[in-house]
This record gives C-alpha cells, sequence and structure tokens, in this order.
C-alpha cells in the first residue's frame, strides 16, 4: 500500500490534481467558515483565496514539485502572481462570456453560469499547473 501511495504522488501530474482538490477544500471550507463568523461575503472570499493560495503553494513547493527549501520566498512571489493573474482571467470570464454562452442556452443564468464554470475551472486548472512548472517551481531537490 505504501509503495501504492508513494508511486502516486511521484507522479507530478496525479499530485497536482489530489492538491488541486484538497486546495478547493481548503479554499471553500475557509471561505464558509469566515462568512458564518462574520457574515462579511468580500471578506470571506478573499480569506478563502489566500487560504488556498497559501495551501496550494505549500503542497506544490513541498510535494507536488518537490523544490529545495532555498528560494521559497521568491517562489511564494511568484505563485501569487501567477494565481492573481488566474484569478483575474476567471473574472474575464464571468464578465465577458455570458452573451456569448448565452445565445445557445437561451440566456438560462444557470446554464450560462455552469457552463462559464466549467470551461474557466479547465483552463484555469491547466494555466495553474503551466505556470507553476514553467516560472515558479524550476528547481526540484
Amino acid at each position: 500500500m505504501k509503495s501504492y501511495v508513494k508511486n502516486f504522488f511521484d507522479n507530478e501530474i496525479l499530485a497536482y490534481l489530489f492538491f488541486g482538490v484538497a486546495t478547493t477544500l481548503v479554499a471553500v471550507s475557509t471561505r464558509l467558515l469566515v462568512f458564518h463568523w462574520t457574515d462579511q461575503e468580500q471578506l470571506a472570499t478573499i480569506i478563502g483565496n489566500i487560504a488556498g493560495i497559501i495551501f496550494a503553494f505549500v503542497t506544490n513547493d513541498t510535494i507536488v514539485f518537490k523544490q529545495e527549501r532555498k528560494g521559497w520566498f521568491k517562489r511564494l512571489i511568484a505563485f501569487g502572481i501567477a494565481r492573481l493573474g488566474t484569478l483575474l482571467l476567471d473574472v474575464l470570464f464571468v464578465t465577458q462570456y455570458p452573451q456569448i454562452i448565452g445565445q445557445f442556452v437561451n440566456m438560462n443564468r444557470s446554464a450560462i453560469n455552469g457552463i462559464e464554470t466549467i470551461f474557466a475551472q479547465v483552463l484555469i486548472i491547466v494555466l495553474n499547473y503551466i505556470f507553476s512548472k514553467v516560472f515558479v517551481f524550476r528547481n526540484k531537490k
């Protein structure tokens, strides 16, 4: 069993996808807890995103891309900038694509949101992996 788990996490893409799901759980759980405590949606969203970014950085840095400790702060800054970029892309999708998608689903807002979310998240996952691999986590142990 140990070798199966080790082999799973030694596969960079599988480890990235596993910790991507875990990051989503951390971000959403944090967001829901903060909203429950504060009743402030924007604050909850910001803190949830920050928690997700920090969790993703730690797991990507240590487990997925197996980086040396040296230079971690520089990687953290680059990681944060890359994630901010994909967040802005997500906002762009939300603001620009409803009209395009809507014409195919009779402007049904639920369908538009669902299609846009799936499309954007797939693109964001791929871009986050590429940005992480090419610009952030370049030096293995």
